[in-house]
């Protein structure tokens, strides 16, 4: 079998390793200014910043969510995974099936999946025709209707980091929709209770679906803290890095996580 690696960028040194993994239509270049607001804070730790299949340097890899929790892992061996949006659906992939890998995570405006057949099959199917949609206009106008979405119109430019996600592919960005996308994704929510590691959910206090979401499964999962961001929406990283950079450091440094 095809051992897949991730595209990725390593910062710092350090026997503890934090991987940081983007969300949908983003690259690993998106952590770096938070990486290195943290990583002086964090000794004997380094970060790697990867790539997901169809983004970035890793466009041409077309895997399905379960083969890139193992590409992930791959990556980032033994390690503390954050993952946001897409990426926190990766990581939680990744704790559920690498646990020995896996040895803490942060989940940062994520699900565990759509519980209704019929909601999922229908996000299905919007992912397939936005997959659609970023082949018939390109990526630029792409990125400028998914970044004028609710979720994403209050961000600053700054924030928006609408210049890193041009240097995306249509075919790579398509690709992660239709194999990755949440329509695509089995429902996890009644796994939860298997997850051993200590594990910290994250949302923006202004995303109320994701807060929910959040609340849900910091409910289930054992070992689990529960953060909700202050003046923050769905890119709680990206919006009040100082405050989730605090709460960040304080549970890496508490002797139970």
């Amino acid at each position: 079998m095809t051992r897949h690696v991730l595209a990725h960028q390593t910062i710092g040194g350090g026997d503890n390793t934090l991987v940081f993994v983007h969300g949908f239509s983003q690259t690993g270049d998106s952590w770096r200014q938070f990486v290195e607001r943290v990583l002086p804070q964090l000794p004997n730790t380094k970060a790697m910043l990867v790539d997901l299949p169809g983004h970035g340097a890793s466009a041409e890899l077309h895997l399905d969510l379960h083969h890139t929790a193992q590409a992930l892992v791959a990556t980032g061996g033994q390690a503390t995974y954050v993952g946001y949006s897409l990426g926190a659906r990766v990581v939680l992939h990744a704790a559920l099936a690498h646990a020995d890998a896996v040895k803490r995570c942060v989940l940062i405006s994520g699900t565990a999946g759509i519980d209704d057949d019929r909601e999922r099959n229908a996000r299905r199917t919007a992912d397939e025709q936005l997959a659609d949609r970023i082949s018939q206009v390109g990526i630029a106008s792409f990125i400028d209707e998914w970044l004028a979405q609710p979720l994403f119109a209050h961000l600053t430019p700054a924030q928006a980091q609408r210049e890193s996600r041009l240097t995306n592919t249509p075919a790579g960005l398509a690709s992660s929709l239709r194999l990755c996308g949440t329509g695509t994704q089995s429902p996890l929510w009644n796994r939860l209770t298997e997850l051993s590691q200590p594990l910290m959910v994250v949302a923006g206090a202004r995303d109320e679906k994701f807060v929910a979401l959040a609340r849900r499964i910091a409910v289930m999962a054992p070992r689990a803290r529960l953060e909700i961001i202050g003046n923050a929406g769905h890119s709680v990283h990206l919006e009040q890095p100082s405050a989730f950079a605090d709460v960040l450091i304080q549970w890496m440094m508490s002797p139970r996580a």
